[in-house]
């Protein structure tokens, strides 16, 4: 089956696309997180906030850039449908992503006068964004259906990735920030477990229930007990992360990288399950993805040009992480300098 490239080719781009979709998620996910938490924080803090995403924001958009051009170019049909079902929650997502990356930069340079301004701006975006990426999740998983209970469903789920996204955020910042902050990073995620629970929750129930194909993939012999692992992970992960953060901040700073590893593990789950309920449609019991994908030649040349950037990306980011590692310093534009502590990270320093 798979020698034929009409075959293996799609399938290759869709994994392709579902990898920068699950990789966008977890990293922006975390960085809209810490915008929609800028409400609970005061002055010093929302500073410190911005300086933990800093070095990454605009790379972690990278990875949705990349999604939608897969989606465009190996499934131009789907591409249509989807983005037509969905016109205005994507409108209003772009909005918040520009809005933010205005805020950002101009929170930094503006008059102080006005900084509380751009901070508002900056929670807007975030929080414009994170309710349109779930509105867009919910009406997806109903079959991008635009019913009264398919339109109550997306709301749902736009508050429950926006909570979920903010308890990534909060376990970001115990990973990147100390002191104060991170006692009250710790107290932001053991509020925002419970949405990240109900969200998964909903979305799981209600997979199966809107496709008798979906429930037949999930309950019938021997399916169940190959699927066995998934939700039994996600419920130890659950259980993991309730645990660490009734013991966290540790002296030392101990184990404070696990809740945002178990939170990106618990991501990944999720993702794992939605990909396998829906395949083979890109557009869920409408098209699958051998019938919107593009002609093989046209899929080889895309393959080509994928294999060149994609490392590029996956090199670039990796390496952002590894230079920018460490905790978090206080952001200026002035001048970048090592820090003296040698702890790994990146300061910048302000001027003299």
């Amino acid at each position: 089956m798979f020698a034929d490239p009409a075959v293996w080719l799609p399938f290759v781009f869709a994994a392709l696309m579902g990898l920068s979709i699950v990789i966008y998620v977890v990293l922006d996910g975390f960085d809209l997180g810490v915008g929609v938490l800028f409400p609970f924080a005061d002055d010093d803090e929302k500073d410190l906030m911005v300086a933990s995403i800093g070095p990454f924001w605009d790379a972690n958009e990278t990875w949705l850039v990349l999604a939608i051009g897969l989606l465009l170019v190996a499934f131009p049909v789907a591409h249509g449908t989807i983005l037509t079902a969905l016109y205005l929650p994507v409108a209003i997502m772009l909005l918040g992503l520009i809005l933010r990356g205005v805020a950002f930069e101009f929170r930094a340079k503006a008059p102080a006068r006005q900084k509380a301004r751009w901070n508002r701006a900056f929670f807007a975006g975030s929080l414009m964004a994170s309710l349109a990426q779930g509105f867009m999740l919910g009406l997806y998983v109903l079959g991008l259906d635009h019913s009264w209970a398919a339109l109550a469903f997306g709301a749902l789920t736009a508050v429950f990735l926006t909570v979920g996204y903010s308890f990534i955020g909060a376990a970001w910042l115990i990973l990147k920030a100390k002191g104060d902050l991170q006692v009250k990073a710790v107290e932001w995620a053991r509020g925002g477990i419970w949405g990240l629970i109900l969200g998964l929750a909903a979305i799981s129930a209600a997979s199966p229930l809107v496709s008798t194909r979906i429930w037949e993939k999930w309950f019938t012999w021997p399916a169940m007990a190959w699927l066995a692992p998934l939700p039994i992970l996600s419920v130890l992960l659950v259980g993991l992360l309730w645990a660490m953060l009734r013991r966290l901040p540790m002296e030392g700073d101990r184990l404070s990288w696990v809740p945002f590893v178990a939170a990106t593990a618990l991501f990944v789950l999720a993702f794992l399950g939605l990909a396998y309920s829906f395949y083979p449609y890109v557009v869920p019991e409408q098209i699958t993805i051998y019938q919107a994908a593009s002609a093989p030649e046209s899929l080889w040349i895309i393959l080509i040009g994928t294999i060149i950037v994609l490392p590029m990306i996956l090199g670039y980011t990796a390496l952002s992480y590894v230079v920018f590692r460490g905790k978090a310093s206080l952001l200026n534009y002035d001048l970048i300098a090592e820090d003296p502590a040698r702890d790994g990270k990146a300061a910048l320093r302000p001027p003299r």
